[in-house]
């Protein structure tokens, strides 16, 4: 049951707004909805509300064979704290680079005023298209990269992560990976209990970072080639001991060089990198969810001193690891 001080009003839900365009991808739609809308606090109750709009609250196209009929016109925008913009399939965004002059104008007053945009796989055209991303890193569907870079060059364009958190806007590339950043919003407003707890309603994973590799059609081994899924999940299990390439193309009965190529088909990274960013993840998870001493998360999560876990968490998100903790662990938790 929640506490409350008395004389203090509770924080109303955080207010979201998903703008449907014509052509909107049918899961880019829902994704925000089935998100935000599951996330709860410790007493159950709702920390978001969502609601959908379309120019003129018309009926909008969706690319799973069905109409749209959005709850409101772009008026209800100016009552948004957070905007979402789903992924679209045509339309003047994708083909022309342009966008409907009454949504660009609506944008860009809701960014004037503070409010939080993201946009889902190509929804990154509409806030490019509305001169929103100009100088700034974001990212899309990477199948999409070449057309958004035509149309709009002075934008970072970085097509091969999962998503970009720029602050005020955050970008995502396709399909999944807006599961990704929903979770990580939730993430950044309520802590990690919170993420994970609307992760596993969801039955999605908890966590995958943002600079992930997005899945790039690559050629994939043939079934008999693959092994270094069981490699992976042995590793997982000694992030705390010092592993050699060695050790682990041994575990995985492999030469290193065949190794080494393996496991960059199947995962899109080499071993070190991967196993880098396991032991970042696993940190990052003691910090929010434990009350261990740095030195003591530093040594479990495999990096062994302060000062190393200090310099990796500096390079991949650009803070300490106490104000990492501060940052994304609830205060209730």
């Amino acid at each position: 049951m929640t506490t409350v001080t008395p004389g203090v009003r509770p924080a109303p839900p955080h207010r979201v707004v998903v703008l449907a365009l014509d052509g909107v991808v049918g899961l880019d739609l829902g994704t925000p909805a089935q998100v935000f809308g599951t996330a709860r606090n410790a007493g159950g109750e709702s920390l978001y509300t969502i609601t959908s709009c379309s120019v003129g609250g018309r009926p909008v196209r969706s690319t799973a064979g069905f109409q749209v009929l959005p709850d409101h016109g772009l008026e209800i925008l100016a009552e948004a704290d957070t905007i979402v913009l789903p992924g679209i399939h045509d339309g003047a965004p994708l083909t022309l680079g342009t966008v409907d002059p009454e949504i660009r104008a609506a944008l860009r007053a809701a960014h004037d005023r503070g409010v939080r945009i993201m946009s889902i796989c190509t929804g990154a055209f509409v806030l490019a298209a509305a001169g929103l991303l100009d100088g700034r890193p974001a990212t899309t569907h990477w199948a999409y990269a070449a057309r958004f870079r035509r149309f709009h060059p002075s934008v970072r364009l970085d097509p091969e992560v999962l998503f970009v958190d720029d602050g005020d806007l955050l970008t995502s590339a396709g399909v999944a990976a807006g599961l990704d950043l929903c979770l990580h919003v939730i993430r950044t407003d309520h802590g990690s209990g919170v993420a994970n707890r609307t992760a596993r309603r969801c039955v999605v994973p908890s966590w995958r970072d943002g600079g992930q590799a997005q899945y790039i059609e690559r050629p994939l081994p043939e079934p008999a080639a693959t092994g270094t899924g069981r490699t992976r999940e042995w590793i997982r299990a000694r992030l705390h001991e010092p592993l050699t390439l060695a050790q682990m193309a041994g575990h995985a009965s492999m030469s290193v060089r065949t190794f080494t190529r393996r496991f960059r088909e199947e995962t899109g990274l080499s071993p070190a990198q991967w196993l880098l960013r396991q032991r970042t993840e696993h940190a990052r998870l003691l910090l929010e969810s434990t009350d261990l001493g740095v030195d003591q998360v530093a040594r479990r999560s495999g990096f062994g001193t302060t000062a190393a876990l200090r310099q990796q968490l500096h390079q991949r998100i650009g803070v300490p690891p106490s104000t990492y903790r501060r940052t994304f662990r609830a205060p209730s938790e």
